[in-house]
Order: C-alpha cells, then structure tokens, then sequence
C-alpha cells in the first residue's frame, strides 16, 4: 500500500489551520517547544554559575542532537506499532519531569556534575521520543492535501518556540528566580498532555486496513534494513541525503560561532546588537511559515528543494566573509527563511511519498539523518575553523554542501 497522493487543491492560505485539530495541536506543540527553550535558559545559565565548565557545555549540544542519531529509527518504528500520540504524551512527560528534577536539585542545593549530566541526556531522549510520532499524528490530522501547510506551520511552531522562549526564560528568571521558575516551566507541558488524552487522531481513527503492524526494530542489523527499505523510494532516499548533509555540513553550528563572527563585524560585546545576529536567523524563518502559508507558495518538488538549499549554501557562503553588519543581519534572515523553505518541503516530500503502514520508519530514518548528523557539524565548522578560522570553515562547508546538493539533483534529473 502506497500514501495517496495529494490531490490538486486550490491554493488556501493557512490551509491546516482550517482543521480544528490541528489548530490545537499548533497551540499546544508551539507551547511545549517554548517550553523546552525556557528551560535551556534556566538550566544552562544555573550549570554555568555552578561549575563554570567549558565542557559541560559543550556536552550539552552532544546530548541534545546524538538521540536523534541513535534512536530516531526505533521512535519512527514504534509510531508504526503504537499510537503515536502515547509517545508524544511519554516525550512530554520526560520534559516536564526533567524540569520538576532540576527544580527539586536547584531548592536542596545538592545540585553535581552527573546530577546536569543525566537530566541533560534524558532531555534529548525526550526529544527524540516524540518528535517522529509528532510528524505520523500531523498526517493523520490534515490528510495529505494540506500535508505541507501543516509541517510548514509546524516549523513554524518551532521557530517561534525559539525566539519567544529565551525571552519568557529570561522573565521566568527575573521574576520567580531559577528554583520557581523552572516549575513553573513544567506546567507548560500539560496542555498537550491533557489534549492528547482524547484527541481523535490516531491508528483507531485510520481507515480500515491502513493499520499494518510492522515488525519491530530491535537491533543495529533491523536498523540498517529500515534504512534500506526506506532507501528503495528514490524521492525519500534524496531528501533524507539532502537533509542529512545540510546537518553534516552546516546543521546549526555556525550559531555557537556567533560570538566570532560579531566580533569580526566589530559588535563582540553583549548588548542588542549581538543578540540581534542570534535572531536574525529564526525571525527569517519565522516569516518564512507566515509569508509562504500565507500564499501558500512553493508547492513540494525534489528539484525545489535542492534549489533552496543551494541558495542557503550561498547566503552562508556571502555571511561568512561579509564585513558590514546591517547586510550580515539581511543574509542571516534570508538564510533562515529559506532553511526552513527547503526543510519543510523535504520532510513533506518524505512523507507523501511513505507508505501509510511505514510512515513512522520512514520519518524516523529522515530524522535519524536530518537531526543526529547536526552532531557533527561542530566538527565541520568548529573544530576545523579552530585550525583555519570560522570564517574560511563557515564558507568551506557551504562550498562542499553545494557541490553534493548539485550531485544529488542532477542524480535525479538523470534519473528522470
């Protein structure tokens, strides 16, 4: 059995938020992914005036991103055997309880090294444990038709969990202080909860015989053969290349550079104008969900998305060596807006093109690629720009990510 394919539909704007489940699935998701940002700032900024550690820091990008390396494959599985809105409510469960063990730590004062060590690595193992499940429950939600506003929006939910968390973090802190504060956070994580008790989604709700158990992946051998099964689609087998290399090669990396680069723009001291470099990038791909929902522009196609992403490599490229600040600021939106463009419409593509009893296997090999190769792009552009300068690594990356984005489309178009 085979996903049906999107039917031509005229162009709607916002069209997944013409579903009532999926507004609330928007809301609530949005929520816990602000969520999740509150309570980076809370924690991070606690383990920094505790230990002072370099390190620990850096283990804590490792633990976030590597889950999604090891267990995305058998998260995507499990949403094919399960209902994956269980999961989900287990993912948010281990957020909430990671918040309340912080605040228990941050009260008594007991707070060790392990103690942020543990709670960090089972933070990103709450990640991972309902992000493919998430992505199987928004299908069921909107149908294929309106597959692409709904992850569109969904990356959108994100961006702005992103830009408004560090700043509710920030409050949180002012206002309760770091122990209150981060139970309050806790309670943020209950809406979803709640309406995914009897939310309408789900394997119950499928036509009758969608559902088609799979069997189970237990082992390193189980996971390589997902991967090959999966492979076999030549649309998903290009997109998961094309997502995993931008993680490889890029990811996110150059954001933990910034401090660098504002100082080669002369502003490497703290104040706006350093924090606008950070959100320059989410606001771009905050405006990029509302701009193109809104017109609904740029309908799913391997050849689209590879183009994107190729203009990602340049505006990176041009960042990377740019000396005026304002037109850093242009090229940093720009990039954001069309890094979300190119994977939302990957991850779209993924999914029209799964079969409905291995949907979850397949997003969960996209996101083994998508999300745990960002494990290493701080080897790519960190470790390596600390022999050759951030600027030339930044650039670097972006040459050979284009080069291989242009291998991957002309691969297709011989294909074709």
């Amino acid at each position: 059995m085979t996903a049906p394919a999107a039917s031509p539909s005229p162009h709607v704007a916002f069209a997944a938020l013409r579903h009532p489940g999926f507004r609330q699935f928007f809301a609530w998701s949005a929520m816990a992914m602000m969520a999740d940002s509150i309570e980076h700032v809370i924690s991070y900024w606690v383990i920094f005036q505790k230990f002072h550690s370099a390190a620990l820091g850096g283990f804590a990008v490792i633990s976030h991103w590597l889950p999604f390396l090891m267990f995305s494959v058998y998260s995507g599985a499990l949403s094919d055997r399960y209902d994956p809105r269980r999961m989900i409510q287990l993912g948010m469960g281990l957020f909430a309880g990671v918040s309340l063990a912080w605040g228990a730590l941050f009260i008594t004062d007991s707070l060790q090294l392990w103690h942020a060590a543990t709670l960090l690595i089972v933070h990103g193992c709450a990640g991972v444990l309902w992000g493919a499940p998430a992505q199987v429950l928004i299908y069921d939600i909107v149908g294929p038709a309106h597959l692409q506003s709904a992850v569109r929006l969904n990356a959108t939910a994100r961006q702005l969990g992103l830009l408004t968390g560090p700043a509710i973090g920030g409050a949180f802190l002012l206002t309760f202080g770091p122990k209150l504060g981060i139970l309050v956070n806790a309670a943020l994580y209950l809406p979803f909860i709640l309406w995914l008790v009897a939310a309408p989604y789900g394997p119950k709700f499928r036509a009758a015989g969608s559902a088609v158990r799979q069997r189970a992946i237990r082992t390193l051998g189980d996971v390589w053969r997902a991967a090959q099964e999966v492979g076999r689609n030549r649309v998903i087998a290009t997109m998961t290349a094309l997502a995993g290399s931008a993680s490889l090669f890029i990811g996110n990396a150059y954001q933990a550079q910034m401090p660098g680069f504002a100082q080669g723009l002369g502003h490497g001291h703290v104040d706006f104008s350093y924090s606008a470099l950070l959100a320059a990038d989410a606001a771009g791909a905050l405006t990029a969900g509302i701009l193109l929902e809104s017109r609904s522009l740029l309908r799913p196609a391997v050849r689209s998305a590879c183009v994107l992403a190729m203009l990602w490599c340049v505006l990176l490229a041009a960042f990377a060596f740019n000396p005026l600040y304002p037109l850093s600021l242009v090229l940093l939106f720009c990039a954001g807006f069309v890094e979300l463009a190119f994977n939302a419409m990957s991850q779209t593509l993924v999914q029209l093109e799964a079969p409905v009893q291995m949907r979850g296997k397949a997003i969960g090999v996209y996101n083994m690629f998508a999300m745990g190769m960002r494990t290493f792009s701080g080897v790519t552009v960190g470790l390596v720009g600390q022999q050759i300068g951030i600027h030339w690594s930044l650039a670097l990356s972006a040459t050979l990510l284009f080069i291989v984005v242009g291998l991957l489309m002309n691969r297709v178009r011989r294909a074709a």
